[in-house]
């Protein structure tokens, strides 16, 4: 009986998705989360789910990310199985990026590096399968990982120049006595360009995971309004197939041009000698 009524209040939000697009909002497609605390008429349960559910989804990807890396390094074999193979394909492109970045010292900084590629993807990615929602269409999302990113960097830069090597760092490394009198200038310049870099990795992956999803749930809706004269409802033509091997794609390129500029904003903050 559950299941039957969560079927018909998917097919219900379903419909919601199809007005949502003719009205000119911002459309989604449903979620379980979403589904269920319908089910569940105002309860507190169901405001907490529609008021977390981003954060919801983002334990789902730490969840199967830890399950996974957690079975795979279990059965480790110095001639690795098919699972244990397949990731560590990703872990050794992501050596290569923050080394080639880095350099030999950049070794140290990959599980931060590396987490957080694999993390972006695994939620950029949760928006495709059926139920499930991208947590990275959330502004919530994208501004904390990008909040992560830079006091990451900023406690590097700290630990690696010390506070006066970290203050000259922001000066602009002043050493003449043109450089001294722009100290004025050059610091509150560099202070401002530390606090846009995390601003600006937000907003530009939310800006392409929430347009992906969007473009997906409006082409759903679509399928559904061509159908709409069989008098059959929420039954549609899937428009939006091709796309999702489109959206595969851009995840993944969102997620690496994330990872990258993370990376060379860590080397901007490292002494020279570890570039």
């Amino acid at each position: 009986m559950f299941v039957f009524s969560l079927i018909l209040k998917a097919t219900e939000t379903v419909g919601q998705t199809a007005h949502q697009a003719e009205s000119g909002s911002t459309p989604e497609l449903p979620n379980i989360i979403e589904i269920i605390s319908s089910l569940l008429h105002g309860s507190g349960l169901a405001v907490f789910l529609r008021t977390y559910q981003n954060l919801c989804f983002s334990a789902i990807a730490i969840i199967f990310l830890g399950i996974l890396f957690a079975k795979a390094s279990n059965r480790a074999k110095l001639i690795p199985g098919k699972l244990q193979n397949f990731l560590e394909i990703p872990i050794e492109w992501l050596y290569d990026l923050v080394t080639g970045i880095l350099g030999k010292k950049g070794e140290k900084y990959l599980p931060f590096v590396g987490t957080i590629f694999l993390y972006i993807l695994t939620m950029n990615l949760l928006g495709l399968v059926p139920g499930m929602k991208s947590p990275t269409s959330s502004l919530n999302t994208t501004l904390a990982l990008g909040l992560t990113v830079f006091v990451y960097v900023q406690y590097t830069g700290m630990r690696n120049l010390g506070i006066i090597g970290y203050l000259d760092h922001l000066a602009g490394q002043p050493r003449d006595i043109v450089g001294f009198v722009l100290i004025p200038l050059m610091f509150p310049l560099h202070v401002l360009g530390e606090v846009v870099k995390p601003v600006s990795l937000s907003l530009r992956l939310f800006g392409n995971i929430l347009g992906e999803d969007s473009l997906i749930a409006a082409l759903a809706s679509l399928g559904v309004v061509v159908l709409s004269f069989v008098h059959f409802p929420y039954i549609g033509i899937p428009l939006q197939l091709p796309f999702v091997l489109l959206a595969i794609l851009f995840s993944t390129i969102q997620a690496l041009i994330f990872t990258l500029l993370s990376t060379i904003y860590l080397s901007l903050m490292l002494p020279h000698e570890e570039h």
